[in-house]
């Protein structure tokens, strides 16, 4: 199996939202946690930030991991979708994983041999936390693939999660209102661990300070050009967070 043939089999094999819409999704956490079990929970292995959000998502995983690798860390990035080549989904440091890295993963790794049957995105996904533990990342950078409760990423446990907008978006999966797009992505904020969130609409922010709340989360909010904090009882976060 030559990179090509590895690339077409995940397309051909695996079932893709992209090419069959909302049958390709597999509900819940279940598959995803079953096969990072199988692998030896590598998502585990290293802190996160976990990104969500209608728009900018992307950018601002690539920005936290610019930040971050020139100060001195170890940075793994997951994103989606790719432009070129599948490779461009999981970098460590700017560089994208190594053609003959994918190979040897999905070698490993046929869906007929796994506990579950996997979608694409989860069979990616799961690639990526593998990769990155083997890199030996000082940090991960984890950008949802869609909504954020029940996607495939959601499974790591952040030391932060960032939303970064909220609007009508996959109105037929995550809800028709802002209000419920936002408690599908506000499905990111884990229990006492921080939570940054851009410019959004008063509705869709009461979802997420009620959410942050009742996780015991605090919130940070952007709005306009000016940062305003909400419930600022918390210290400056410090890097050293991201070496324990």
């Amino acid at each position: 199996m030559n990179y090509q043939e590895a690339v077409a089999f995940l397309y051909e094999r695996l079932p893709m939202f992209q090419r069959t819409g909302a049958a390709a999704l597999k509900p819940g956490l279940g598959n995803i946690s079953a096969f990072l079990e199988k692998l030896g929970n590598p998502h585990l292995a290293y802190p996160t930030i976990h990104i969500a959000g209608t728009n900018g998502k992307g950018s601002v995983a690539h920005f936290m991991a610019s930040v971050l690798q020139e100060s001195g860390y170890k940075v793994g990035l997951f994103t989606s979708p790719h432009f070129v080549s599948f490779t461009e989904r999981m970098k460590v440091n700017g560089e994208s994983i190594a053609e003959e890295q994918v190979v040897e993963f999905i070698k490993g790794n046929q869906p007929d041999d796994l506990p579950i049957s996997p979608s694409f995105f989860e069979y990616t996904t799961a690639m990526a936390f593998h990769y990155f533990k083997e890199a030996k990342v000082d940090i991960a950078i984890i950008e949802t693939g869609l909504g954020g409760r029940l996607d495939s990423t959601n499974v790591v446990d952040p030391i932060l999660s960032i939303v970064t907008s909220i609007g009508l978006d996959h109105e037929h999966l995550l809800g028709n209102t802002l209000s419920a797009i936002a408690k599908e992505k506000a499905g990111i904020i884990k229990p006492k661990k921080p939570v940054v969130v851009g410019a959004l609409k008063p509705e869709a922010l009461e979802v997420m300070k009620t959410v942050a709340n009742s996780s015991q989360s605090k919130i940070y909010s952007y709005s306009g050009l000016s940062s305003k904090v909400l419930d600022w009882n918390f210290e400056e976060p410090k890097m050293e967070w991201f070496k324990d």
